[in-house]
């Protein structure tokens, strides 16, 4: 069963920037299309961004021009790279594949807190 392990959040100021981190266990990581998702208080939880086993990405428009998504199949790693961060990027970020898969729990998440 493949497990999910998020990690990077904190606390940032608006315009500020972090990197989080997503590592699975498992050895079929590479074959599954990747997710970031996010969900902030009292908000469902949303995709943010997508990237594909080969290497496709896309982004939901909030996110557009300042995240950026990766992975390295060899770590079995994907990464959020966020930068001018806004108070509403504030959420707990999940990764999952996408689409969810049913034996591919979620993980625990990792907060992130824009904040001044």
């Amino acid at each position: 069963q493949v497990q999910l392990v998020e990690s990077g959040g904190g606390l940032v100021q608006p315009g500020g920037s972090l990197r989080l981190s997503c590592t699975a266990s498992g050895t079929i990581f590479s074959i599954y299309a990747m997710g970031w998702y996010r969900q902030a208080p009292g908000k469902q939880r949303e995709l943010v961004a997508t990237i594909t086993n080969g290497g496709s990405t896309n982004y939901e428009d909030p996110v557009k021009g300042r995240f950026t998504i990766s992975r390295d199949n060899a770590k079995n790693t994907v990464y959020l790279q966020m930068n001018s961060l806004k108070s509403e990027d504030t959420a707990v970020y999940y990764c999952e594949p996408f689409p969810p898969r049913v034996g591919v729990p979620w993980g625990q998440g990792t907060q992130v807190t824009v904040s001044s």
